[in-house]
């Protein structure tokens, strides 16, 4: 009985010693730095073994990669559509608290610069690398075959998620992802640059320009997923709810392995939609209107320290009204707008605050880095002169009337409202500068205010910074605070170096010398070249017109120090011929280097991938035929019917009393839909919401098996004409009628093609459920020359 006592005992020490040395070796190899420049990092060659019994041999540490010791967690918070002088924190009218208290324990960058639109300002952020090397020269529905224009990243530049992702960290995105090629968003893929393919494990948002944040089109990775039929619902709030249940569970789980989210709302990009008690906050303060709402932010600004004292409004382009010069309808109209605007950004500051709230309560916030970028460009006059109660009458060419918008007043920023704000409020909310997003040649497209907060990491608190800023900067700031290099190789091939400058050099040192010292802009042909605070710039089309006022060649270039000219109101061109033309040179190198040439300016024509050379899913295809369950079609995706005549033939078994989508595209503010309502097929075409009009069978179908056909004959030739409908059941004609018009461009981004459901947005009325309530065979759309 000794004995095995004391067998036992020996065994028992032997044991813990072996566990004290696994241990340690793999204490010893989780310290150990691996080369990170080579991704994936490779792991270590397998030992082979001799030893028949595993008591006899030594097991190896297990191999894993990890972040560098203390790497801290990044939040990036990207606001959508947001203008330098908007918020608070940057001398502008709005209410920001979350804001406030980040600058409060930050800084405050007042030189940072975007891209003048927000595809191309996500994919740079996102990379480090300029939009054009990301071939994102503006958004992918104006792709083209150019280098720098195609909207598919390249190779040789990976991602910041990615990199971060091989290096050890948990990675999430949530809101807006416009960064994935239109034809890529389906189930045929490819998904290479979807988000979850892209270095995000987490992915939950939508993937598109904009949404209709009460009933917006969400993918959770790759899959389409069903909103809540809340009447409360705002999409906002169910992604922050997303953003916090996610973090809160990588802590559960791995509280010792660093996060990277990317937090980018839709807000403030129209549709401008909020709860009307947030738009109501603002009751009254935007009544002195525009031209006096600059005054006061400048004033503000100077006051703050944001800008320089003597800095002064540049002049605003003579298409912008005076507001003194407007009726009491338009003030009492574009008032109200801007009410609705400042309420949607609250609420957006709102939403942020309950994220960083949940960080705090984590314990976690010591050392995680934030970084809030105020606006993916400038803020947007893309609402034209007047401001929509529908957004989509723009991209169809339909004006809308300031009598007409203001029957809709009271509702405007609800459900029923897809809305945007005049452009005065864009030029104000700019401040103090003169134009506005798309026009990347004037610091009101392209400079956006930015926060970053680091308490293990920036002693400073309160202050601002003023070194030169660009949003391909981030990346490597990211990389040099987390010890994690660029890579310059991954999967074999190797990577561009990266383009953009660390700003950490910023952090602890107010007046260190600017580092990124020049950097191009291009958007649509309005370009410009920054070097040493000089700007060389010109403006070749303003974002309120399709069209610019004259050629590429025959644009007047004009040129500004703005070190000692904030807002860039003098034009020192004439005086420094020298300077101006040894600049443009500069812009052509630049611009040869990066990708950016040739120019292209055209806007409308870009829309056309046909004309553009770029893939669409359907390609010259004239029929398709779909099945029951296919949804979540998109324009690039689902078969084109624009100005044409064509035949919707569907295989159904119908009940009696039958209801539901047999096939639509579009929703409330405009589509079409072939369904059944109490047992009558039904078609009806919704003109931008403004009207409906419905072929519908006189009576009802018995239940039963049916082959029924929509044939519309399109009357004549051009855009938005109307037509001949008729319904035909297992061939016999059951309804007829005339369309008087159709929408000659595009449908809600959200609103996309469905069969068997409507799960946007509903484009007519179906009671209470759009589902089909009996069975769909073969859906077959044809167009017909």
């Amino acid at each position: 009985m000794k004995v095995k006592q004391k067998l036992r005992k020996i065994y028992t020490i032997h044991l813990c010693a072996l566990l004290l040395a696994i241990v340690s070796v793999q204490a010893q190899n989780t310290t150990s730095e691996f080369d990170r420049t080579t991704l994936p990092i490779k792991e270590p060659v397998r030992q082979t073994y001799k030893e028949l019994d595993v008591r006899n041999a030594t097991a190896p540490a297990r191999w894993e990669v990890k972040a560098p010791k203390g790497a801290p967690n990044v939040v990036v918070v990207l606001i959508d559509d947001m203008g330098f002088g908007a918020s608070q924190a940057f001398g502008g009218p709005i209410a920001m608290p979350t804001m406030d208290n980040l600058a409060a324990n930050g800084l405050k960058y007042n030189r940072f610069h975007t891209t003048a639109l927000c595809s191309p300002t996500r994919v740079a952020l996102l990379t480090g690398y300029n939009h054009h090397s990301n071939n994102m020269s503006s958004i992918g529905e104006t792709a083209t075959t150019f280098p720098g224009n195609t909207a598919v990243r390249p190779q040789t530049i990976t991602p910041m998620a990615e990199v971060l992702r091989q290096n050890g960290y948990n990675t999430a995105a949530f809101g807006k992802y416009h960064e994935t090629p239109p034809w890529e968003i389906s189930n045929s893929g490819p998904m290479d640059r979807w988000p979850t393919h892209s270095g995000f494990e987490k992915f939950y948002g939508f993937i598109g320009g904009e949404t209709n944040q009460y009933a917006p089109l969400i993918y959770d990775g790759v899959t389409i997923v069903e909103t809540p039929k809340d009447p409360n619902y705002h999409f906002t709030t169910d992604m922050a709810n997303q953003a916090i249940s996610w973090v809160g569970f990588q802590q559960a789980l791995s509280p010792d392995k660093p996060f990277f989210m990317y937090f980018a709302p839709g807000a403030t990009h129209a549709p401008h939609h909020v709860p009307k008690e947030w738009a109501d906050k603002y009751k009254g303060k935007f009544d002195q209107g525009w031209d006096k709402m600059r005054e006061i932010t400048l004033t503000r600004q100077i006051k703050l320290g944001i800008v320089p004292a003597g800095t002064k409004l540049a002049q605003k382009h003579t298409d912008i009204k005076d507001w003194a010069k407007l009726s009491s309808d338009e003030k009492k109209l574009f008032s109200r707008q801007m009410e609705v605007y400042a309420g949607f950004a609250e609420q957006t500051d709102y939403e942020i605050g309950r994220l960083i709230s949940t960080i705090k309560e984590l314990g976690v916030m010591d050392n995680t880095v934030i970084i809030f970028i105020d606006g993916d460009n400038g803020a947007s006059a893309e609402g034209q002169m007047n401001g929509m109660y529908n957004e989509m009458t723009f991209f169809n060419g339909v004006p809308e009337t300031v009598p007409d918008m203001l029957k809709h007043l009271d509702e405007w920023g609800g459900p029923s409202t897809y809305p945007h704000y005049a452009a005065g409020w864009a030029v104000a909310m700019n401040a103090p500068f003169a134009y506005t997003k798309q026009v990347a040649s004037d610091f009101g497209g392209t400079r956006n205010g930015m926060i970053i907060q680091w308490p293990a990491g920036i002693k400073s608190k309160g202050e601002v910074r003023s070194q030169f800023g660009h949003v391909i900067d981030i990346a490597p700031t990211v990389f040099e605070i987390t010890k994690i290099p660029a890579p310059t190789t991954v999967n074999g091939i190797k990577q561009d170096p990266i383009e953009g400058t660390s700003l950490a050099y910023t952090f602890n040192a107010v007046a260190a010398p600017e580092q990124h010292t020049a950097q191009y802009f291009e958007m649509f042909g309005n370009r410009a070249i920054y070097q040493d605070g000089w700007l060389a710039r010109t403006i070749h089309r303003v974002a309120w017109n399709s069209k610019p006022d004259h050629p590429l060649s025959e644009d007047v270039w004009q040129l500004y120090n703005s070190n000692n000219d904030f807002s860039l109101a003098n034009d020192l061109g004439a005086k420094n011929p020298d300077k101006l033309k040894a600049m443009q040179a500069l812009f052509m190198t630049e611009a040869e280097k990066y990708h950016v040439l040739p120019l292209d300016d055209r806007l409308l024509e870009r829309m056309d991938a046909g004309l553009m050379g770029r893939p669409t899913v359907m390609g010259k295809r004239t029929s398709v035929t779909y099945g029951e369950g296919m949804k979540g079609m998109g324009t690039d995706i689902f078969i084109d019917l624009k100005n044409t005549s064509y035949t919707i033939t569907a295989d159904v078994e119908v009940k009696a009393n039958g209801n539901g989508v047999i096939v639509c595209q579009g929703g409330r503010f405009g589509g079409l839909v072939f369904y059944m309502k109490n047992g009558k097929p039904t078609f009806t075409y919704n003109y931008l919401g403004l009207q409906s009009e419905n072929i519908m069978a006189e009576k009802p179908l018995a239940a039963g098996k049916y082959t029924l056909v929509y044939n519309f004959q399109y009357d004549g030739v051009g855009a938005g004409k109307g037509g001949r409908s008729t319904i035909t059941a297992n061939g016999q004609k059951i309804a007829e009628g005339t369309l008087s018009k159709t929408q000659p461009g595009v449908f809600s981004v959200d609103d996309l093609a469905d069969i068997g459901v409507d799960e946007g947005t509903p484009v007519s009325d179906y009671g209470p459920d759009s589902k089909f309530n009996g069975k769909i065979g073969k859906v077959k759309i044809e167009r017909i020359k």
